[in-house]
């Protein structure tokens, strides 16, 4: 079959891709490595859209949610992962959680017999170098493409080890007993008024409990396939660190010095004017709606990082946008890298979809294969792409990973209200609701305005 755009993958992003522009009547060759005598350290089957980790979908509240808002955008767009994921639903509470070999049986089965679709079972080792391509190959992309994705990005834009540090939501933050500071007050032209960094002081004794902690929480394990990447010395987890000495967090990510300690007293404090250790917390969008961790990547299980980040003060009622990890995986800069449209500057009849670009999850993946799929459709009918409103789901997850992410501290993340746009003065209980209800409306009018614009 001649085709009219090439999809190299066939997990969750490839699949949904291929299918949003099978349907639209576009002539698609899905690429997937295994089956072809190729496998992935992960993978157990050939199965398009497998799932290699859990098999649930999180939350499919879509009121409340934002990754429940995620699901219900998908299922507006007629999404292939959602159809499959509704045929192969096991129960699972509040949450979506499926069959893996029957969701995964359902898409590959669906795109097989598409009339337009093609699955071809054979490893692609370079990029194109002409016609519309999407790559959607994941964390796992092949070293022989990882190397054709370097050499056209630059070495210095995918990432093979993935060190992330916890995000925590501003709101959440007890301004009472840390502030705003840069250190020795040290400012650029993107600095903020009062300073960068958010700063949580500890006592000498809070330091000693908190040191305490980090040795003895509870860690999770390298996999079978990720024992062979080393720690670097700029992303070594925190317990690590503190495991060399209980003084050598004091003199690297939470050291005091150049910090003026507005709540300095002579008996929590006797140090004088620095405290004597400090969490610091560093903007993460341009929103200012999400603060990292700074220095925090850690492989201590999630509910024991939850349980110890809310002793330090400040954080005691934290909400987390994402815990930290440390674990191997590939994914591009794609603030630097991707235009608005997911495509490779340079490069623009290449577009990057799914885990590759720097999502996190299985919605997220395929969220964003869904509108890469959508982008290349308007592009090959020769009509003008207008993105999602940032006020939905798609349109923040978006924004996310074509620009609104700091490049220089560019990591993946899975969809969280902290991504979208702030909302007036709202109450706690009803902010969740809020959001929601703004995005499906939102939502509801790019639908509506795409159907007459293709009429």
């Amino acid at each position: 079959m001649t085709h009219d755009i090439h999809i190299i993958g066939g997990g969750l992003a490839g699949s949904e891709a291929s299918w949003q522009l099978a349907q639209r009547g576009f002539k698609v060759r899905l690429s997937e490595m295994r089956g072809g005598g190729d496998m992935t350290p992960a993978h157990q089957t050939d199965g398009l859209a497998e799932l290699v980790c859990s098999n649930s979908f999180r939350s499919d509240d879509s009121d409340k949610n934002a990754v429940g808002l995620l699901h219900y955008e998908m299922r507006q767009l007629d999404s292939l992962i959602m159809r499959a994921g509704e045929k192969s639903r096991v129960p699972a509470g509040s949450a979506m959680a499926v069959d893996r070999d029957v969701f995964s049986a359902e898409v590959q089965r669906t795109l097989m017999e598409h009339p337009n679709v093609t699955v071809v079972r054979e490893r692609i080792d370079a990029l194109p170098e002409t016609g519309p391509t999407i790559v959607a190959t994941g964390p796992l992309t092949a070293q022989a493409l990882a190397e054709s994705i370097v050499k056209a990005t630059g070495q210095d834009r995918l990432a093979f080890f993935d060190a992330i540090a916890p995000i925590v939501h501003r709101d959440s933050i007890d301004m009472s007993k840390c502030w705003i500071q840069s250190r020795w007050n040290k400012r650029t032209e993107a600095s903020n008024e009062d300073g960068d960094y958010i700063n949580c002081p500890m006592t000498k004794e809070q330091y000693l409990a908190f040191h305490q902690g980090l040795i003895e929480g509870e860690k999770t394990e390298f996999r079978e396939w990720e024992k062979d990447t080393p720690y670097f010395e700029g992303c070594m987890p925190i317990e690590v660190m503190a495991a060399r000495g209980v003084e050598t967090l004091r003199y690297g990510p939470m050291k005091g010095v150049g910090l003026d300690n507005p709540f300095d007293t002579s008996e929590e404090f006797p140090q004088g004017r620095w405290p004597y250790a400090v969490v610091q917390l560093r903007q993460d969008n341009r929103l200012g709606t999400l603060w990292n961790m700074v220095g925090f990547q850690t492989k201590l299980k999630y509910g024991a990082q939850v349980e110890l980040f809310r002793t330090i003060p400040g954080l005691e009622n934290a909400e987390f946008a994402r815990l930290g990890g440390l674990h191997r995986n590939t994914f591009l800069n794609s603030p630097l890298v991707l235009d608005r449209q997911l495509r490779l500057k340079g490069a623009e009849h290449i577009r990057f979809a799914g885990q590759v670009t720097g999502c996190e999850g299985y919605v997220e993946s395929s969220a964003v294969g869904l509108m890469a799929g959508l982008m290349a459709a308007a592009e090959l009918s020769g009509t003008t792409w207008t993105a999602p409103p940032r006020t939905t789901a798609f349109g923040a997850l978006l924004a996310h990973i074509t620009g609104d992410a700091e490049a220089d501290s560019y990591q993946p993340m899975n969809v969280n209200f902290g991504l979208f746009p702030p909302l007036p003065k709202v109450g706690k209980k009803q902010r969740k609701e809020a959001y929601t209800s703004r995005a499906k409306a939102d939502l509801g009018k790019w639908i509506n305005e795409r159907e007459l614009a293709d009429a």
